[in-house]
This record gives C-alpha cells, sequence and structure tokens, in this order.
C-alpha cells in the first residue's frame, strides 16, 4: 500500500469505527431481543395445540419465504403509507432483524426440545410438575446446551445481515465505507478494510460454534 492509500485509510478509520459501532449495536439490539423470545417461539413452534402451531408456521414461512430486505422496505416505507407509522431507519431495522431472528433462534430452540428424550417430559410429570415448570426446571435447561453452537451461527448472520440496513438510510459500516469511498475514491482499499472488519467480527464466532459443537459430541 503507498503512502497516499495509507494516508486515506488512517483517515477513514474514525468513520468506519462508527459504522462499526452502529452494526454492532444493532445486532446486539437484535440478538437480546430474538433469543429469549426465539426460545419461547420455539416453545409454541412444539406445542400439542394445533391452532399454535399453525399460526407459528404462518410467521414462520412468512419471514423465510420473503427477502429480509422486502420486510425492510416494507416496514421503512410500506408503514407510514398505509398505517401512518413512521419509524426511524434504526429501530425498523433493529425490529424487522428481531422478528427474523425470532424464527431463526425459534427453530434452533424446537429442534434442540424435540430431541431431548421423552423420558424427560414423562418424569417431570410424574413428579406433578406443571408445563411451565416442566419447561424452565427441566427441558429449557438441558436444551440450552444443544442451542448454543447453531444460535452462534445465527447471530454471525445477524452480523452480517445488518449490511442490508444501508438500503434504508442505516449508517452503518457498509454505507460509511460507501461514504468513504465517494470522497476518496479508493475503493479498494476501503471494501478491502470492511471485508477485513467482517471477518474480524464473524470468524471467531464460528470457530467458537465448531469447537463447541465437537466438544460437546465427544462428551
Amino acid at each position: 500500500m503507498d503512502s497516499s492509500g495509507l494516508d486515506v485509510l488512517l483517515g477513514a478509520l474514525p468513520q468506519l469505527g462508527k459504522g462499526l459501532l452502529q452494526t454492532l449495536l444493532i445486532a446486539a439490539y437484535c440478538i437480546a431481543i430474538s433469543t429469549p423470545a426465539g426460545i419461547a417461539f420455539g416453545i409454541l413452534r412444539s406445542s400439542r395445540r394445533l391452532w399454535l402451531r399453525v399460526l407459528t408456521r404462518v410467521y414462520l414461512e412468512l419471514f423465510r419465504s420473503m427477502p429480509i430486505l422486502v420486510w425492510l422496505f416494507f416496514f421503512f416505507f410500506g408503514l407510514p403509507i398505509f398505517f401512518g407509522i413512521d419509524l426511524p431507519s434504526v429501530p425498523c431495522a433493529v425490529l424487522v432483524l428481531s422478528l427474523w431472528g425470532i424464527t431463526e433462534i425459534g427453530e434452533v430452540a424446537r429442534g434442540a426440545l424435540q430431541s431431548l428424550p421423552s423420558g424427560q417430559r414423562e418424569a417431570g410429570k410424574a413428579i406433578g410438575l406443571g408445563t411451565a415448570d416442566l419447561y424452565v426446571h427441566i427441558l429449557i435447561p438441558q436444551a440450552m446446551r444443544r442451542m448454543i453452537p447453531p444460535s452462534i451461527n445465527v447471530y454471525t448472520r445477524i452480523i452480517k445481515t445488518t449490511s442490508l440496513t444501508v438500503m434504508i438510510g442505516v449508517v452503518e459500516m457498509i454505507k460509511s465505507g460507501q461514504q468513504i469511498i465517494e470522497r476518496t475514491g479508493e475503493s479498494v482499499i476501503i471494501y478491502g478494510t470492511l471485508f477485513l472488519l467482517y471477518f474480524l467480527i464473524c470468524y471467531p464466532l464460528s470457530a467458537v460454534s465448531r469447537r463447541l459443537e465437537r466438544r460437546w459430541d465427544a462428551a
């Protein structure tokens, strides 16, 4: 890298840092919302009540069949037109990514709960536990261990998907990089830096997930 390119990169770091912080804040809010709500969604998906399974299935398929970008556009542009609700870009991004994250964590939770031996439920009922106590004291604690590796993978996807929020005006890492490129014309350096930043955030999480899976599979 020549001296001019290095000067551009050094000058861009504060703005990229602000974009990185915005990305991490959006992801953190989404993870904090979608994890407990996703576990609850997974429990509802495992219900024996048909109407609950149908409702949760419809919600799941809506977010699986439609691209996240379409949902971002619908909430950001559609809500003001059809319902008179004007959401700022960052809360809109948090809302949409959280609603999507709930479906992803919910499926992880449902799979973990269904993988538990049926004897766990029967033993809980045999000692007089109600449904709520059965989940709180027996099923969820055991399912959490199985949920952690795939949940970490969902978290990395949430972080990467924040890049789509640039389309509704959120000034996260990608938008910050685009603004710098428009000002300096140094696209290779800036996009290379963005690539490195995403890698440094997401790769360690993926590595931890793989390591936990290997350790617990061997246990």
